[in-house]
């Protein structure tokens, strides 16, 4: 009966996996029973901790013995001999590591599915100045002999590139091994828990598989028309089904358990090596931003006053205008082969221009390099059953393997190098670098009311919807991540996202 448990075997939705199907099928892969007596010996933590020590380590040293060839020592100013000085470094390595652990640099690959080593720029910046300058202080007041200053700024340069572009290469050999992967059982079987499978289906790069659903009695209702999932068990059961499986990770997703039943399933596991993650209520609106606080032992989550101040407008403004100027500069010898590629391969102008909804409603014409035949508009209507999102969302069009792209254009398109061009709306005030998706016209009047304060900044070339999928995300779920962009707008979540920008273009798939 499809009400009944199935605790015997191990149940893998292949729905959030990384084939895609969607979540609520029925179908489902039952593979041998796990070993109980047999736990993963290496977990995701004992992993990344070690490589990324060894980043570090091999960062560090690096940027030492380079400012060492760099800046040769000097005997009328090194009070030190360089062999003693290699050696006094070398010693100081366990410090330095401690250092780097009390700014959370080795446990958040295992507490947090999206971490990345964009995140930990901020650390590593703040690790490396206070190891350094604050040496450099200690050994002046006591007046202990160090090497040149210019040495020293020369090593903190190094180090604060070396490290990030190690630890990048760490995660990447650490993301191969099996010991990453984290088994997942999710608690809730409604609507929230199965858009969390679809999301952690979509995005393999967070190493977590899904074994299965657990929830109240052991049954669930379908949501939204869905048909009901196929459970490991009750929520009871969670326990014993977390060590038949070797779980590493439980999210708990609106269970139908009461409040009273959820805060004792949260604490029967926490005598268990097993990360708890809660999905919040009123999550739609939680961004970045918001902060934890308490009164009184009642934890509090605070959002962001969602309004700019004319000094953070301010910012932002100059932040882009600098920023598009530099880029039109260094980018000019690819805008210009770009150019030249376009008129060669194909009839038309080079630039392609398109009414844009902007900031406070006002309408803007959208600068890229033409990607398609001339006539691409008129054709519209012959590739209109080829629109990706026809059935799903008829709101959007896309259209993957678009016969009206050129060569030239389909190469444009991959690299986003057509969207280079965005870089003038930016510098005319139109556009930011980061900000809300450009939506065209036709698209724009299916805003739902409140997802309209998305019009609040201008419209970005890249943004939270371009580092999380860009044209796969569907319609409803862009406009939310463009509200929770703009509610929670900082300025270190803009370089963030900058920096974000680049390996999601490495990821995606061209969907023209």
């Amino acid at each position: 009966m499809a009400g009944e448990p199935r605790v015997k075997g191990r149940i893998q939705l292949e729905a959030a996996s990384r084939d895609g199907m969607a979540v609520g099928t029925g179908e489902r892969t039952v593979v041998p029973e796990l070993e109980a007596e047999m736990p993963a010996l290496r977990r995701r933590g004992w992993l990344m901790r070690r490589v990324l020590l060894i980043a570090d380590l091999i960062g560090l040293l690096s940027a030492f013995l380079l400012a060492l060839v760099l800046v040769s020592p000097n005997p009328a100013v090194d009070a030190v001999d360089t062999r003693w000085e290699v050696a006094l470094f070398i010693s100081s390595l366990p410090l330095w590591v401690l250092l780097a652990r009390m700014h959370g640099l080795y446990d958040r690959d295992e507490e947090r599915t999206d971490h990345s080593t964009v995140d930990d720029i901020f650390g590593v910046l703040q690790t490396v100045s206070i190891g350094t300058w604050g040496f450099v202080t200690l050994a002046e007041i006591v007046g202990l002999p160090h090497p040149n200053i210019t040495r020293l700024v020369v090593f903190w340069a190094l180090a604060i590139v070396l490290i990030p572009l190690l630890r990048a290469v760490a995660r990447v050999l650490g993301r191969r091994n099996a010991a990453y992967i984290q088994n997942v059982i999710i608690v809730g079987s409604g609507q929230v828990a199965r858009l969390l499978a679809n999301k952690i289906g979509h995005h393999p790069e967070y190493g977590l598989k899904i074994v299965g659903f657990v929830d109240r009695d052991g049954r669930a209702s379908p949501a939204n028309g869905d048909q009901p999932l196929d459970l490991l068990g009750s929520t009871g059961d969670l326990p014993g089904l977390v060590k038949a499986h070797s779980v590493h990770r439980v999210a708990i997703a609106f269970s139908t358990d009461s409040h009273e039943q959820t805060l004792a399933v949260i604490r029967s596991m926490q005598d268990s090596d097993v990360q708890i993650d809660i999905v919040p209520r009123m999550f739609e609106v939680l961004g970045t931003n918001a902060q934890l606080h308490t009164i009184e032992g009642i934890p509090l989550v605070g959002l962001p006053i969602p309004k700019l101040s004319d000094s953070e407008r301010f910012l932002k403004r100059s932040f882009d205008a600098l920023g598009a100027a530099a880029g039109v500069i260094l980018l000019s010898p690819l805008l210009l082969i770009a150019s030249i590629s376009i008129a060669i391969d194909s009839r038309g102008p080079v630039f392609f221009r398109q009414v844009r909804m902007g900031a406070q409603g006002r309408t803007f014409h959208v600068f890229k390099f033409r990607t398609m035949v001339h006539d691409a508009e008129s054709r519209k209507a012959d590739v209109a059953h080829m629109n990706m999102h026809r059935d799903a969302d008829p709101r959007m069009f896309k259209v993957p393997d678009d016969p009206r792209v050129t060569r030239v254009g389909a190469f444009l398109r991959r690299w986003r190098v057509d969207e280079l061009p965005q870089l003038i709306n930016v510098i005319r005030g139109e556009m930011s670098i980061v900000g809300p998706r450009p939506l065209i016209l036709d698209e724009d009047q299916h805003v739902e009311a409140w997802a309209r304060k998305r019009l609040d900044l201008k419209p970005g070339m890249t943004g939270l919807w371009q580092v999380l999928g860009a044209s796969d995300i569907p319609f409803d779920e862009m406009t939310k991540l463009d509200y929770l962009y703009v509610t929670n707008w900082s300025l270190r979540e803009d370089v963030r996202l900058i920096l974000l920008t680049v390996p999601a273009l490495a990821r995606v798939r061209s969907a023209y």
